[in-house]
C-alpha cells in the first residue's frame, strides 16, 4: 500500500515523531482544531494579501515605464 507523504506531514514528523504517528498511522485527531482553523483562516488571508502587494508592485513598475516613455517623447519632441 502506497501513499501520498505531504510535506507538512514530513515537517510534523521532523517537529514530532510522536505527533506525526498518532496523526498520520492511528487517526487520532488534534485536540486544537479551532486553533488550526483559525491557523488556516490567517494563512489564506495573508496569501490574498501577498498577491495583490505583488499585483500593485506589477502596476507601480508598468506605470513607472510609461510615465518615463511619455517623459522621454515629450523631452525629444522639445516640450521642455
Amino acid at each position: 500500500m502506497s501513499r501520498i507523504i505531504r510535506a507538512s506531514e514530513i515537517n510534523l514528523y521532523m517537529y514530532c515523531a510522536k505527533a506525526w504517528w498518532l496523526g498520520a498511522i492511528e487517526g487520532v485527531k488534534p485536540g486544537n482544531v479551532r486553533e488550526l482553523s483559525r491557523g488556516s483562516i490567517a494563512h489564506a488571508r495573508h496569501g490574498r494579501a501577498a498577491a495583490a502587494a505583488g499585483l500593485a508592485q506589477r502596476a507601480g513598475v508598468g506605470l513607472l515605464l510609461i510615465g518615463g516613455l511619455l517623459a522621454f517623447f515629450w523631452f525629444a519632441a522639445g516640450g521642455a
